[in-house]
């Protein structure tokens, strides 16, 4: 059978789910109300950001949050409210988002790039503490793909070397690790609602937090250091003006009473691809960390043998209907981040996982859980054609 690279049939030519889905119509009612309301900033007083915050704090576990224009500005105001800055490192994963390191770098304080776990890919608690040094103030696990980092361990850690826990759950609305929510888990918590996560307004953010004083701190940075409760035009912090408006937040709010119910069926289309994929023995499935109760599958990561191109793999899965992605760059190998001072430790794993890992996006685990053959089925016709050119690497003498 011919590959369609090579100008024969695709295995599939329907297209997949769009994301985000089309508005519901509880979203498209408040947003009417909204607009029609003018009141459309967070301070003009509209109660929906209040809802919205009040209700995602809930749902974490905890009794605070703040909504913000995005996540990247929600982790350095979440740093900045634990009072993180200029001579301070803060510890994140090699294999993240590059706004994982920027927003520490935002906060004036230096990143430190830390291996991953070989097996599940979240940041390594081995690795943390061969990273830490006297200047280590906080950690910042990500819950990667929808998955719990391995919270205990880290949190454990934290606590012997008195630092802060700040969760980048940027792709992790409504997973549980032992059955708590994750954002609540940590000292601070940070949500994405850019336009491929699971939750959007096309852009957003939410910081959630337990402690009541950490909340006013970050209330405080991200309010233009105004201090809550009091002046108006009393700023006796510095802070900056980074909230969320009515308007997103009438996305948003109504989301989560559907949200649930995605989860539910992203997992069942990963669950009948992982059978698929058993005939398929060159591609495994990321497993989730241990301890995961709810994997909210925001990506499905896929490992390749090592012996298969990846580039390859990636542009002939395209032209068969079936596009993956190749995911993340190793953070350490970033020039702009190295430029800025960040330090890299060595990271063999996130360097593997970013020849051998792709991912299957989010819009596409929205299908009928049938679709998963079509996956299965691109993945094994690309893999026959392994001693095609181009398929398999190139042997080294």
């Amino acid at each position: 059978m011919t590959l369609a690279i090579h100008g024969g049939a695709p295995v599939r030519t329907a297209p997949w789910p769009a994301w985000p889905p089309p508005i519901d119509s509880a979203q498209r009612e408040l947003v009417t109300k909204v607009l029609e309301s003018g009141l459309w900033g967070a301070t003009q007083g509209g109660s929906v950001v209040a809802d919205l915050t009040a209700a995602f704090a809930r749902r974490s576990g905890v009794r605070h949050g703040v909504a913000v224009a995005n996540a990247t500005l929600g982790l350095f105001g979440a740093l900045r409210g634990l009072g993180v800055g200029r001579g301070d490192e803060v510890i994140v994963p090699a294999y993240t988002f590059v706004a994982s390191a920027t927003a520490v770098l935002l906060a004036g304080a230096t990143p430190v790039i830390a291996d991953v776990d070989p097996v599940d890919l979240h940041l390594s608690p081995g690795a943390v503490r061969d990273a830490l040094t006297g200047r280590t103030s906080a950690i910042m696990p990500v819950h990667l793909a929808g998955s719990p980092a391995d919270m205990d361990a880290l949190n454990d850690l934290a606590a012997r070397h008195g630092l802060a826990v700040v969760e980048d759950a940027a792709q992790a609305h409504g997973a549980t690790y032992k059955d708590r929510p994750v954002g609540g888990l940590g000292d601070v918590g940070v949500y994405s609602f850019q336009a491929s996560k699971a939750m959007t307004a096309g852009e957003g953010g939410l910081i959630v937090c337990r402690d009541e004083a950490v909340h006013e701190r970050v209330w405080s940075v991200c309010n233009l250091g105004r201090a809550l409760g009091g002046q108006w035009y009393g700023h006796p912090f510095v802070g900056w003006n980074l909230r969320l408006t009515e308007v997103q937040a009438a996305l948003l709010l109504p989301w989560l009473d559907r949200l649930d119910e995605e989860i539910d069926r992203r997992n069942t289309f990963c669950a009948a691809l992982e059978r698929e994929l058993a005939a398929v023995p060159e591609v495994t499935v990321v497993p989730a960390t241990e301890g995961t109760t709810r994997d909210s599958r925001h990506l499905l990561m896929l490992r390749l043998d090592s012996g298969v191109d990846r580039a390859f793999l990636l542009a002939a899965m395209a032209a068969e209907g079936v596009p993956l992605d190749a995911g993340y760059p190793p953070l350490g190998t970033m020039s702009a981040l190295s430029g800025e001072g960040a330090r890299a430790e060595p990271c063999p794993v996130a360097g593997e996982a970013a020849n051998t890992v792709v991912w299957v996006r989010q819009s596409m685990l929205m299908d009928a859980p049938g679709a998963a053959a079509d996956i299965a089925g691109a993945l094994a016709k690309v893999l026959r054609h392994r001693g095609d050119a181009g398929i398999a690497k190139p042997s080294v003498n």
